[in-house]
This record gives structure tokens, sequence and C-alpha cells, in this order.
């Protein structure tokens, strides 16, 4: 298909929190916020997603997926389970776990304002 992870991660973030700033979003999928403004500005420009101002605030900009946005999300919801699903085989729960919270730690160690 013709888009990346970080643009399904993206796709999937909006879909998922419609009222995500563009910061959030960076912050959801570890990207920076020049990253995120290409990944969406491409996004745009394959009619996967549009882009208007927020109602409330003009200097947001409200992020909306099309319906092909919404076609291709769900086309790649499975394949995206299916590969999950194959890198966690092996593992129990506890594991999985412990993974998540270790990964949230890093996370957390790798957005800290260093002073």
């Amino acid at each position: 298909m013709d888009i990346t992870i970080d643009q399904w991660l993206v796709l999937k973030s909006i879909r998922d929190n419609p009222d995500l700033t563009q910061k959030e979003i960076a912050e959801k999928v570890f990207k920076d916020h020049a990253s995120i403004t290409r990944i969406i500005e491409l996004l745009v420009k394959k009619e996967y997603l549009v882009r208007s101002f927020h109602g409330e605030d003009r200097r947001r900009f409200q992020l909306e997926l099309t319906a092909t946005g919404i076609k291709t999300y769900e086309k790649l919801v499975p394949i995206v389970s299916t590969n999950r699903a194959r890198a966690l085989q092996g593992l129990t729960e506890k594991e999985i776990n412990s993974l998540f919270h270790l990964l949230q730690k890093i996370a957390a160690n790798c957005t800290e304002n260093i002073a």
C-alpha cells in the first residue's frame, strides 16, 4: 500500500482522538513536530486527511480522515494486528506488560527536559 507505518500511526491517532493537536500527535507517535508536519502534509496530499481551521482556535487545524483515509485505515488494521501478534509471539502477558512499562520509562527518559 502507498502508506508508511508512521503515516498509518498518525491516521490511527487522529481517528482515535480527533481533537489532538499536532504536538500531541507527535508525542503519541514519538516523532518531532517537523516530522509530524511533513507526514500530515503527505497524508493531505494523498487525500487520506483533510485539514481545516479549528472551530474554536484559529491557530490550530482540525484534522479529519477522508473516506479514502478511513478505507485505507480499515484495510490495514488486520495487517497491523497480524504483525503485532507475530512480533509478540511466545511472550507471556506478564512479559508483554513488563516490556510495555520498560518502553514507557525509556520514552519518558527521552522526552525529559535536560537542564
